[in-house]
């Protein structure tokens, strides 16, 4: 018996069925695409960052309490002994102090963290497991890069906007619990150099310091017991003194109260002496600005270091200004240690050795130690103006990053 077969046509038209399960197999195939695209987290990923957490939580507690018991309970337990400070008093400082060891101890748990964990993995043979499965050492220490990216990020953060208001306002309780009407240095004796640029007769251009301004204090609207030496005028010097000052703002122009100006000759002779109960002088603004700041470097963030160096640059003061802008750098780079750390930690921890907790936590402070080093004296180069600010600031993370990748290459060969 023959079996006749149905003929097929190819030139049929697709039914709309067809054209449907067409589409929808070309949006699974762009779906699973743009999944491929994701990053996604392995079972060995979440294992090493499980291992990775509790360290870093136990080196965050461990360093911003020692931190904190370094820089700050000696010198309120003297407040105490001296001024009579109140214990109340004393814990809101400590507390208000303590994001700032908190930020501090961010990078050096994130050493000790991928420290520990990966010279447990490698005293445990775990590490060889995972290089007889075909892993690579790159892929093994990526999970330790990547929790390090995200502490960083999060201490970026932190930095900009708990810290600088946190150290602001527990400087502030500590004055007004001290009876220091809450004045800093900068507020009690605000000096303001002015400088212009002088063309010398071989044609070099120096800076030459034309007006200094100073006042004894500040209390937020008048100042107090000013002195200045006025050297703008070709020929004449005056000395103005005053009891008080303010900055009229209609005017901008600055009052002077019950006072007196000296008006001397080239020859240091006087020429007039004028008393004033009340006298106007056109004087630049940025003494005000500058006392109006009132918090020093680590009670700023990065917006207000930036606004407050363009009021230092008015005073002409050079290695003030350098200084200020190796700071504004050094609080850029300093989160980005968390990185540094992270991978010099994996590299020292995936080496072939045993090493307990007491260890890896010696390790950690040598290593500290000597970034902390080099991160002061490339500073110090920096605002001697050797290195540039940027130099001074990331030559110690590129330094770092350099060190850590080597040894991981070292350890993949």
């Amino acid at each position: 018996m023959r079996i006749q077969k149905t003929p097929t046509t190819n030139n049929q038209p697709p039914t709309t069925n067809n054209r449907q399960s067409k589409l929808e197999s070309n949006r699974l195939k762009s779906f699973k695409f743009r999944y491929s695209l994701i990053p996604r987290f392995s079972v060995m990923d979440l294992y090493i960052a499980s291992e990775l957490l509790m360290p870093f939580l136990f080196g965050v507690g461990a360093f911003s309490s020692l931190g904190v018991a370094i820089g700050s309970v000696f010198d309120l337990v003297r407040q105490v002994a001296e001024s009579g400070l109140m214990i109340g008093i004393v814990i809101k400082v400590l507390l208000l102090k303590m994001p700032q060891f908190i930020f501090y101890s961010f990078p050096m748990s994130t050493l000790l963290a991928a420290l520990m964990a990966y010279s447990r993995f490698s005293s445990d043979s775990e590490l060889i497991a995972l290089r007889s499965s075909g892993i690579s050492i790159y892929r093994i220490v990526a999970p330790a890069v990547v929790l390090s990216l995200l502490v960083t990020g999060m201490s970026f953060v932190f930095n900009e906007v708990v810290v600088p208001a946190a150290n602001y306002e527990a400087s502030t309780t500590l004055a007004k619990a001290l009876n220091k009407d809450n004045l800093d240095l900068k507020e009690q004796n605000i000096f303001y150099p002015e400088y212009t640029d002088e063309k010398q007769p071989n044609g070099d251009t120096t800076k030459v310091l034309r007006r200094l301004f100073y006042a004894e204090q500040f209390d937020g609207q008048r100042m107090k017991k000013l002195t200045i030496l006025d050297w703008s005028r070709q020929g004449l010097n005056q000395i103005i003194t005053a009891e008080s000052a303010t900055w009229n703002r209609q005017q901008n122009i600055w009052d002077f109260f019950n006072g007196t100006i000296y008006l001397t000759s080239s020859d240091a002779a006087y020429r007039d002496i004028v008393r004033f109960e009340h006298q106007q002088l056109k004087l630049p603004r940025a003494p005000l600005d500058l006392a109006g700041k009132g918090r020093n470097y680590d009670e700023m963030n990065i917006a207000q270091s930036l606004d407050y160096l363009k009021i230092v640059r008015m005073s002409g003061d050079d290695k003030k200004i350098l200084k200020l802008k190796v700071r504004i750098q050094q609080r850029i780079s300093m989160p980005f240690v968390c990185v540094v750390f992270g991978l010099v930690g994996s590299a020292l921890g995936i080496r072939p050795q045993r090493t307990g907790k007491a260890t890896s936590f010696g390790i950690s402070v040598l290593v500290i130690f000597s970034y902390y080093l080099l991160l002061t004296i490339c500073g110090v180069l920096g605002q001697m103006a050797i290195l540039t600010p940027f130099m001074a600031a990331w030559m110690p993370n590129f330094f770092g990053l350099g060190a850590g990748g080597f040894l991981v290459v070292r350890a993949e060969r």
